[in-house]
């Protein structure tokens, strides 16, 4: 049985897939949206919304800066608000190691746009009065903040039904092939027809490219964040610390989020994630020893999901080669912050447009004859 046909088939409902239907839906298109789950709360509903550059590779930082802009002002472009909070944020050295690497990322990050200096711990404490006195130095970006996920799906639903984009929930694709107008998608018991697809899914790109016989391996993350109880004001930054393993905010209401890619436990195949107490009780410590007055509440939450990553933790964000109307975008390491702008550079190429900035290319990390390697120069993360 056949439910139509469409001008584009976006498969996955994370903050790319519903980014790209809503922008292809404004364009003109006919859209339907297909999501396994429910609509942004896979890696896009379980994280904790950060907006930030200091966790930005560098090759991204241009689309990040962009990105950040629309997040700050998403009523005017999505028509709903997302509980932005645009604040400073702050990347902290305890050791002369961290100190090195925290230098050699500010650099790569600023030389890429990103407005980002080094600052000395007594200038971290003006900017952070519950930062922990211990430390040693500090890099400093005043384009930071961070989103509600929460709020930002229900937002992304309500501009989807506006711009007339069919959103099916629940809805898992088991499969793709070429028909003589493009493509037919299987959803049991039923096949969808499009012109064009867009494959969106996160760590599952890699089951979906093989719909194409195409191999991608796509690495899975499983990230762990945890929430505190409310509490009085303890800080004004988005904080992390040199090695990337710290990212933690204070949201308006008084609850703590922590996060830093901690590591849980899981399986992409069988769609299961859990938290991991080692992971939990690391990532804690961690967070305490950055703003010590975090010693006195009390986590109520942890939580775990999916994030995926590439070979060389870039994005894949273009055409699939070889095969005519099928797009690819996802995997981006830390995305959410770059996600809308990504989103708008892929929707102008696909509307027959030159996108704004370059695209990402899966060609890169194909192996094989005939395959176009892309050239990417190795860079601090």
């Amino acid at each position: 049985m056949s439910a139509g046909r469409y001008d584009l088939a976006v498969v996955g409902g994370g903050i790319h897939g519903a980014s790209v239907a809503l922008f292809a839906a404004r364009g003109g298109m006919n859209v339907v949206l297909l999501e396994a789950g429910a609509l942004a709360r896979q890696a896009s509903g379980t994280n904790a919304g950060t907006l930030t550059m200091q966790m930005t590779r560098a090759a991204l930082i241009p689309y990040a800066l962009k990105a950040h802009e629309m997040w700050v002002n998403a009523p005017r472009w999505l028509g709903h608000d997302v509980g932005v909070v645009a604040c400073d944020g702050l990347s902290l050295a305890f050791t002369e190691s961290e100190e090195e690497l925290l230098s050699e990322r500010a650099d790569a990050r600023s030389a890429a746009g990103a407005p980002i200096t080094l600052v000395s711990k007594a200038e971290a404490a003006c900017i952070e009065p519950g930062v922990n006195p211990e430390i040693r130095m500090a890099s400093h970006c005043s384009i930071d903040g961070y989103a509600n996920a929460y709020l930002t799906g229900l937002a992304y639903r309500r501009a989807l039904r506006d711009a007339g984009v069919t959103v099916r929930e629940y809805a898992p694709v088991t499969g793709l092939t070429p028909s003589s107008n493009g493509y037919e998608l299987r959803l049991e018991p039923e096949t969808i027809a499009a012109s064009r697809i867009v494959l969106t899914g996160g760590v599952w790109l890699e089951p979906m490219l093989g719909w194409l016989n195409i191999q991608l391996p796509i690495k899975t993350l499983i990230n762990q964040l945890s929430v505190t109880e409310r509490t009085g004001p303890v800080m004004r930054t988005v904080l992390g610390i040199a090695s990337g393993l710290l990212s933690l905010k204070q949201f308006p209401h008084g609850t703590v989020v922590i996060g830093g890619g901690w590591q849980g436990e899981g399986n992409r195949d069988t769609g299961v994630h859990r938290t991991s107490h080692d992971s939990t009780v690391g990532n804690a410590r961690l967070a305490v020893h950055a703003i010590p007055a975090l010693r006195n509440t009390r986590l109520v939450r942890s939580w775990a999901g999916f994030e995926a990553e590439t070979e060389d933790a870039l994005p894949i964000v273009g055409p699939v080669p070889g095969h005519p109307g099928v797009w690819v975008s996802g995997s981006v390491h830390s995305g959410y912050t770059s996600a809308p702008y990504i989103a708008h550079c892929l929707t102008q190429a696909i509307l027959g447009h030159h996108p704004e900035m370059p695209l990402f290319p899966m060609d890169r990390l194909l192996a094989g004859p005939g395959s176009e390697a892309v050239p990417v120069s190795p860079e601090p993360q």
